[in-house]
């Protein structure tokens, strides 16, 4: 490239806004790059199998001559270029396409890749249906261990309820000591004098809190006739029984 002149007309004409001659430095390049791989690619030696696919697409593109013994014997027995085949014309027109392997593999190798393919694509599906039925179950547990959850709470609070409802009536009959250590609610003790006792009794008392709700329910509806669902106190065991629906916060729903 000869270098530019300064002092020339040309050079002094030129636009010389600003950007516009870094975008003509860039489109130089550009075209100077892609004439440069035009260049490599005139150049660039063949391949052996490059030549080999340009001479074979050359001779199945050209139709075949009075020099072709199969086409003279066509031509002989009333055969026409471009007719097709049959007494009738009802063969084939076009020749059968030519299905060559140009690749080292074996025989069955596309197939036993396609396979493989099939089989991969197979067990990333059924791991896509494991991960889903992995997400769902956990999901299930986690509603299931919520709603456990939820039931364990109400029933603690219908506890509560029984026990503060119970040391009230048993009071009320002056009864000074529960039957069950449990029946009443523990005060909250300042000074913790027994807590290896306490620890023990806790220990022995293996019941859970459904258990133990169903205790001092009943015990409530026989000694005092209260029902805790109902908030109510009736008169006697029969009045109990005839009025009260049932024993259970199901039975009242």
């Amino acid at each position: 490239d000869e270098e530019e002149d300064y002092m020339s007309d040309s050079f002094i004409k030129q636009d010389v806004r600003p950007g516009l001659p870094m975008v003509r430095r860039v489109k130089e390049a550009m075209q100077k790059e892609g004439k440069q791989k035009e260049a490599n690619e005139k150049n660039r030696q063949k391949s052996i199998k490059e030549e080999e696919k340009e001479r074979r697409d050359l001779v199945l593109k050209s139709a075949l001559g009075n020099e072709n013994k199969g086409f003279a014997l066509l031509q002989k027995m009333g055969y026409k270029s471009g007719q097709a085949l049959g007494k009738s014309g009802e063969g084939i027109v076009e020749p059968i396409p030519l299905n060559i392997k140009t690749g080292r593999s074996g025989l069955g190798h596309e197939e036993l890749k396609k396979r493989k393919a099939e089989e991969k694509l197979e067990n990333y599906r059924q791991k896509l249906h494991m991960k889903k039925q992995a997400n769902e179950q956990a999901a299930d547990q986690f509603r299931i261990r919520f709603k456990n959850k939820q039931e364990e709470r109400k029933m603690e609070g219908d506890l509560r309820k029984s026990q503060r409802a119970c040391q009230q009536l048993d009071m009320q009959k002056d009864i000074d000591v529960p039957k069950e250590t449990w029946f009443w609610i523990e005060p909250e003790e300042e000074d913790k004098k027994d807590e290896e006792d306490k620890e023990d009794e806790c220990t022995s008392s293996d019941l859970s809190v459904s258990e133990k709700l169903h205790i001092l329910t009943a015990y409530l509806r026989e000694e005092h006739f209260y029902c805790i669902w109902c908030g109510t106190t009736y008169e006697d065991s029969e009045d109990l029984s005839s009025n009260c629906p049932g024993d259970s916060a199901a039975d009242h729903d």
